[in-house]
């Protein structure tokens, strides 16, 4: 399959992002780690393109939620906002500095950002997303909270709570993943009144979800993960002499992804 002509956009995406999450159907976002995998999903026709903190600490050889991939995840935002969608980045708990990070983030051309809460301190994290929100005012800040990620007993209580906070600091749409159960999900939409993001587990019906409220769905780590297990097992064929999987792209399709971008005095084109 050969990618669409890329094309540079500066202004725009973050008004078209949010109004995404007002589509009929809940936005499908897939999560890349590097400009190639993000192209090859703009070329495949997804409607946005979000990054993977897992995907992208790891290939930098940095574990995840470290706060350790700062300058790497500016700088691979800075490459994605030349592609014609709108880029939602990943931040972790915030790097230290998440209003600094956003408006960095907001000045390049990013149309939103997903901030964790790591179980912290609900009334801190209410405070930054407030800051963030008036540094960035334009990003769709995803608030994040790992009451379902993190530990071993889920809180639906704690995790409205939580959301309710977020939403009167400024949040755009509430992430919790790991909440699975349907009665769960629906109470949180209930709640919240905000676009609600669920990370997409093997098994989910996007059809079911969509009856539930929710209005994005996450792929996370998923295809990171999934690149990985591709590259192994392909490895594991050509070591073992078994036949190589059918599908592969060819050099020229994956340089075909980035082949359209080139810089003159007019910006890209």
């Amino acid at each position: 399959m050969s990618a669409e002509p890329l094309r540079f956009y500066r202004g725009g995406m973050s008004g078209e992002f949010h109004a995404l999450h007002r589509s009929e159907s809940p936005l499908l976002l897939p999560n890349a780690w590097d400009f190639g995998s993000a192209a090859a999903l703009v070329a495949e026709g997804f409607d946005a393109i979000g990054t993977t903190s897992l995907g992208v600490a790891v290939a930098h050889g940095e574990p995840d939620a470290a706060g350790r991939t700062r300058a790497q995840t500016v700088e691979l935002a800075r490459r994605l906002v030349e592609l014609p969608r709108p880029i939602s980045v990943d931040i972790e708990l915030g790097f230290g500095a998440p209003a600094e990070v956003a408006e960095e983030l907001a000045e390049l051309g990013v149309a939103g950002i997903n901030l964790e809460d790591g179980l912290g301190d609900p009334g801190r994290r209410q405070e930054l997303i407030g800051e963030v929100k008036r540094r960035a005012p334009d990003l769709f800040l995803n608030a994040r909270t790992d009451t379902y990620w993190l530990g071993t007993a889920p809180s639906l209580s704690d995790t409205i709570d939580r959301a309710a906070r977020y939403a009167a600091a400024g949040a755009d749409g509430i992430f919790v993943p790991g909440m699975t159960a349907a009665e769960d999900i629906r109470a949180l939409v209930d709640a919240v009144r905000l676009p609600v993001n669920i990370l997409f587990q093997p098994g989910m019906d996007l059809g079911e979800l969509a009856a539930l409220g929710v209005r994005r769905v996450s792929m996370g780590s998923l295809l990171y993960r999934a690149a990985l297990h591709g590259a192994i097992t392909t490895a594991r064929a050509v070591r073992d002499g078994s036949p190589v999987a059918a599908g592969v792209p060819g050099y020229s399709a994956v340089q075909d992804y980035v082949g359209g971008l080139r810089r003159g005095s007019g910006g890209f084109q």
